[in-house]
């Protein structure tokens, strides 16, 4: 075992029981399960800048008391994490768990959009620095960067770009500045975890804005059901969601389109489009 994932186990209080078992997935960072004395936990071993992100917004998701399961981080030093391993299986209305528990998340509201501290979505460093307008962050935080970041890698034409542009630009004309929600950041339907005691949102990239980022990344990789959706709405759905869903999953196709290649740029371009023609 590593000298350094040994050192923090001993800080954590855990006595390994074996070496840690690689799991599934691990696209960006390494994961692994290890048995302690203590129980089971789940490792992960990656940039320690990602990590410190990642362990601070377990910490915020927990702390917002949405009674969505969130694992308890355990120790985080030397580019490893290691948390509490929570158990898969299902529950009586998964769903509608999700759905209140997501709403009761985002109804914890703070001063600006954005976050303290800068963190990742996936590999992409994702700059959190605080804005007073929604619209303004969504801006200069999200789209125009990563139009930006995709043209200089040739992902991009300067055709599409000035597109993105004109819609990051626009905002303001059809969209109303909202208080700014605690929201996961990285909500596809992979970092929801059910469990016999309850839904669990695992891996998040935490900042305040927008609640509808998250749904609209639980419908861009997902299909929530029709109960997930009554149960967040509560009757209160916005006329506009379908334009709303539309705008928020701009984001993730562009850094998907930075992070794994010009597979994606028909997606992006068929969200510009839909955006223009609204």
């Amino acid at each position: 075992m590593d000298e350094s994932l040994a050192a923090l186990l001993s800080a954590a209080g855990l006595t390994p029981r074996g070496e840690p078992q690689a799991l599934s997935g691990g696209d960006i960072a390494e994961v692994f399960r290890l048995v302690t004395d203590q129980g089971e936990v789940v490792v992960k071993h990656d940039d320690p800048q990602r990590l410190a992100g990642e362990a601070d917004g377990l910490r915020a998701l927990r702390e917002a008391g949405s009674e969505l399961l969130v694992p308890e981080v355990l120790g985080e030093a030397g580019g490893y994490l290691v948390m509490e391993a929570l158990a898969p299986g299902r529950s009586p209305g998964d769903e509608v768990s999700l759905g209140e528990g997501l709403r009761r998340l985002h109804a914890v509201i703070g001063d600006a959009h954005g976050w303290p501290r800068d963190n990742a979505c996936g590999r992409t460093p994702q700059s959190n620095a605080p804005l007073p307008d929604g619209r303004a962050f969504q801006r200069e935080r999200r789209l125009l960067p990563l139009a930006e970041a995709c043209q200089a890698r040739g992902l991009m034409d300067g055709r599409l770009r000035t597109r993105v542009e004109a819609i990051a630009h626009n905002l303001e004309a059809w969209l109303p500045d909202a208080p700014a929600s605690l929201i996961h950041g990285d909500l596809w339907s992979g970092n929801v975890l059910f469990t016999p005691s309850g839904p669990a949102i695992i891996d998040p990239a935490v900042y305040r804005h927008y609640p509808e980022v998250d749904l609209a990344m639980l419908t861009l990789f997902g299909s929530p059901r029709t109960a997930f959706f009554e149960a967040y709405w509560n009757g209160g759905a916005p006329t506009d969601w379908p334009r709303r869903e539309t705008l928020f999953q701009l984001y993730p196709l562009l850094n998907h389109l930075l992070l794994f290649g010009g597979g994606y740029r028909g997606a992006v371009e068929r969200m510009v489009s839909r955006l223009e023609s609204t």
